[in-house]
């Protein structure tokens, strides 16, 4: 049995994007085909108020023969409380012959990539490909990270634009960003989040507060506005785009984002929601039909897709050494340097 720390996984090539958005990608058509067993997730929250939790989220990939749990801690104050990442994790691989763990790594990498790897592919099918704009609310690792997978799917972007709470936050991911990504253009919001949205082709809002920042009125024609946390835009933001896509309704549909409490108050139903990504990703509905089109992509987070990812670092760990971080070249090692600079 592996045993994978963080730095292990970088060392092995593992923060790798294209290779994530191939394995998201191919991993949908094996949900499609019946090739993934797909639990409900267990979670225990702690604090309503702050959504402080742990997560238990099991996995099976049938194709591959190997069976994962990832045990993921959510702690949303902890970079303000105790100076640390809000999120933590860990994976168990087992293989399905026998039963016998393969594998224990950390899951920080595999959870950083996957979050953002998902919410690039839905942007590939649901943003205009002459996208230009790209508008953050909020400027933490998950906002690095979703700037890096969204520039491999839309090339075309050239400014992005950051609002945080923090003035100081905003300067950081402008210093740390534009050195990795030096043909961008960066305008720092000062907190002000409608200039960070406003005259976007593309908003994510990737922060940890549970408030609704995000106003439907921000919003132009033709955006692709992707939710990546809990509560963080108005409930008229859902209701007034034109087509709401997730990445699993029937999981979202159970949980505490903006389009679940919706549901939940009986203001949503499911004959208003277009579809789940992989039906987008297989071709059997259609993505983006039209440059005016207001579209909402809600990622609920998906565990088989942490397994999928989790196997195939795994696979480049297995058998070989781990490759010195000193001794590769700096073409190969582009995307690791990217990640540790994060």
């Amino acid at each position: 049995m592996l045993v994978l720390s963080h730095k292990d996984l970088l060392k092995a090539g593992c923060f790798n994007i294209p290779m994530a958005l191939s394995v998201v990608e191919a991993t949908f058509g094996k949900y499609a085909k019946g090739e993934v067993l797909f639990p409900d997730k267990v979670s225990q929250i702690f604090r309503q108020e702050t959504q402080e939790r742990i997560n238990c989220l099991p996995a099976t990939i049938l194709t591959e023969k190997v069976c994962g749990m990832k045990w993921v801690a959510v702690f949303p104050p902890n970079p303000t409380r105790h100076h640390l990442p809000n999120l933590n994790a860990t994976i168990l691989l087992s293989e399905i012959e026998t039963g016998f763990p393969i594998a224990v790594m950390d899951g920080t990498l595999c959870s950083d990539l996957r979050t953002a790897s998902i919410s690039a592919v839905a942007a590939k099918y649901l943003a205009r490909k002459d996208s230009e704009v790209i508008g953050f609310l909020g400027a933490g690792e998950q906002a690095k990270m979703h700037l890096l997978t969204m520039r491999h799917v839309l090339p075309s972007l050239k400014v992005c634009k950051v609002a945080s709470r923090r003035k100081e936050s905003e300067e950081r991911f402008i210093r740390q960003m534009a050195d990795i990504l030096p043909d961008m253009q960066f305008v720092p919001c000062d907190s002000e989040y409608e200039k960070a949205a406003s005259g976007s082709d593309v908003v994510i809002t990737a922060i940890s507060a549970q408030l609704p920042l995000l106003q439907a009125e921000w919003l132009g024609e033709g955006v692709f506005y992707c939710h990546v946390g809990g509560w963080e835009d108005d409930y008229a933001v859902p209701l007034s785009v034109d087509k709401i896509v997730t990445d699993d309704w029937h999981s979202v549909k159970h949980r505490t984002q903006t389009i679940s409490r919706l549901y939940q108050m009986g203001k949503l139903k499911d004959e208003d929601i277009y579809g789940d990504l992989y039906e987008i990703v297989v071709g059997t509905k259609k993505g983006r039909t039209s440059e005016k089109e207001k579209i909402y992509f809600n990622g609920v987070g998906l565990s088989y897709m942490d397994i999928a990812l989790a196997y195939e670092f795994y696979k480049k760990a297995e058998g070989r050494e781990c490759i010195s971080l000193e001794t590769l070249k700096e073409s190969v090692f582009d995307d690791a340097k990217r990640y540790i600079v994060l």
